[in-house]
């Protein structure tokens, strides 16, 4: 256990130097840093709790989701009895439900059978940990009164799409806040239909805000010809068109329903700058499928004002000079060039499921940041001249080849997590100090094993290695268990408890490679080199 070869030390003092070395660009200023190669480059980000930052509470709007889940269902009865080529007249939304009367009493049954197909079994393990939804529940309930057919979604159902609507809302939510640049920011479900936000450094949470409180559908609509907005408004609008406002000038536009291309086609937003007018704008670009229908529309409507809906917003509504046929084109709307540069954003991220409301707003300042920092700075300072000293006293000068171990630990615990460009939070530093407790028990248990054996009538030579040898097993036993907390602390654990469990899994790790290979290899030296008769330990 005490011969080490020559290639041997030399890897295990390469490994330890180079991971400590890894630290050094997180304990430097930003601005030396910046002239290192990238790969040099990863340091430990600070938690919200230790640089302030943004903290924003996000919720779904079931309403939103139970409205648009109804009209979703009235367009596949439409489409049902339609390819039934069964009659039918009076199809409403009503309330939560849809109504439709089918005109032939001899169609009725046909009818209820071709829209029971459209009701789903609702549950799976995803439905289950999003809302507790029982398994095998229909997701319709379907009834039948005097030829008036009902259709009416579950609560299952609507848990289910709220779910949905929640995982997908985080994945367009954290496109959107990583646009802006910020570093590490904290995005995950809380509960079944709420989204935590955090951005550590974010101190002016307001754009963030207007980022993440658009819906952002985009929609490239006509405009309806055949009347003005003004009598629309006297005498109601055609069926198939509906009055929109306008996002700044207060004017309003008669817009027809039907989707002419939707925002869902387009594969890129970048904010520009016009080249006759040089006022900001956005420029997009369809995919193939919407370059298709865009310069068909455009090539049928020369002349004709062509809307851009944003959020059932007018954001401008240009005449189409000529056919548009490259499957890209320009979006302007007397922008600055932050508001181009957001909705070029928005529009890249996609477009939310379902509103979010805004339900819980809270900014950390960095002076409470730099107190955490402080505190934990003294704690760990304090918690580690004591171990030090405690070793010092019991252990003398094998507590001091302890000592210089925890302290090289510490620094590759450092290392790795700049490595990972691990995020190091007010519990991440607890962690970190309880692994100097846990590294300085490993090695008690060394020196312990090897009072025992010189009590034991061995040679001081012997003795430390029986001590490293057969304290093995026991230090691997502890550490397995206290590993085995950590990943599951991980695993379950949300924020702050991650970041604990990190620094703590970390710690457990090169306290094992400092415990059997670093202070074994300084203890054979120092036996390599004074050939001890007596062991003062």
């Amino acid at each position: 256990m005490l011969h080490f070869t020559r290639l041997k030390a030399a890897a295990i003092l390469l490994t330890a130097l180079f991971i400590c070395l890894c630290a050094v660009p997180s304990f430097l200023p930003e601005k030396m840093v910046e002239s290192w190669p990238k790969w040099a480059q990863r340091h430990i980000v600070l938690g919200l709790d230790l640089q302030g930052g943004s903290h924003i509470l996000l919720e779904v709007d079931a309403p939103a989701v139970r409205k648009e889940q109804v009209q979703s269902l009235l367009d596949d009865v439409r489409r049902v009895l339609r390819e039934a080529r069964i009659g039918y007249t009076g199809l409403v939304a009503r309330g939560n439900s849809v109504e439709v009367r089918v005109r032939e009493s001899k169609d009725v049954e046909t009818a209820l059978a071709k829209l029971r197909q459209l009701s789903h079994s609702v549950g799976g393990i995803a439905s289950l940990r999003g809302g507790g939804i029982i398994s095998g529940q229909p997701s319709l309930d379907i009834n039948e009164t005097g030829g008036v057919i009902r259709l009416t979604p579950t609560d299952p159902a609507l848990q289910q799409h709220i779910s949905q609507a929640v995982e997908q809302s985080i994945q367009i939510v954290e496109r959107r806040v990583n646009e802006l640049g910020t570093v590490e920011p904290l995005i995950q479900r809380q509960g079944a239909d709420r989204i935590l936000v955090q951005v550590p450094g974010l101190q002016d949470p307001t754009r963030l805000k207007q980022l993440l409180g658009k819906t952002a559908k985009l929609d490239f609509r006509l405009v309806d010809m055949s009347t003005t907005v003004q009598q629309a408004r006297q005498s109601g609008a055609p069926p198939d068109s509906e009055i929109l406002p306008g996002v700044k000038n207060g004017e309003s536009y008669l817009i027809k329903k039907a989707v002419a291309v939707s925002g869902a086609d387009l594969t890129d937003a970048q904010p520009g700058f016009d080249s006759r007018t040089s006022e900001p704008v956005v420029n997009f670009r369809f995919n193939s499928s919407g370059a298709r229908r865009f310069a068909q529309i455009t090539q049928e409507n020369v002349g004709r004002p062509f809307a851009i809906v944003l959020d059932n917003q007018v954001i401008s509504a240009p005449v189409i000079r000529e056919p548009i046929l490259g499957g890209s084109g320009q979006i302007s709307g007397n922008f600055t060039v932050q508001e181009a540069n957001d909705l070029a954003i928005l529009l890249r991220a996609g477009a939310l499921p379902a509103p979010l409301t805004i339900i819980e707003e809270r900014t950390v300042g960095p002076g409470l940041g730099q107190d955490s920092i402080r505190k934990g700075e003294i704690a760990a300072y304090v918690g580690s001249i004591l171990v030090i000293l405690f070793m010092l006293v019991t252990y003398g000068l094998f507590g001091l080849f302890a000592n210089v171990a925890v302290a090289i630990n510490v620094a590759m615990i450092f290392g790795i997590l700049s490595l990972l460009s691990a995020t190091l939070t007010l519990p991440g530093i607890a962690g970190i100090v309880l692994t100097v407790g846990i590294a300085v028990d490993s090695n008690v248990l060394i020196y312990e094993r090897i009072r025992e054996e010189l009590r034991a009538g061995r040679t001081p030579i012997n003795a430390i290695d029986a001590g490293f040898s057969r304290a093995l097993a026991t230090i691997m036993d502890s550490n397995i268990t206290t590993f085995i907390a950590a990943a599951v602390l991980f695993y379950i654990g949300t924020g702050p408890v991650r970041g604990f469990a990190v620094t703590l899994g970390v710690g457990i790790l090169t306290t094992v490679f400092t415990a059997f290979t670093l202070t074994r290899l300084i203890v054979a030296y120092w036996v390599r080199w004074w050939r001890p008769r007596t062991v003062p330990i």
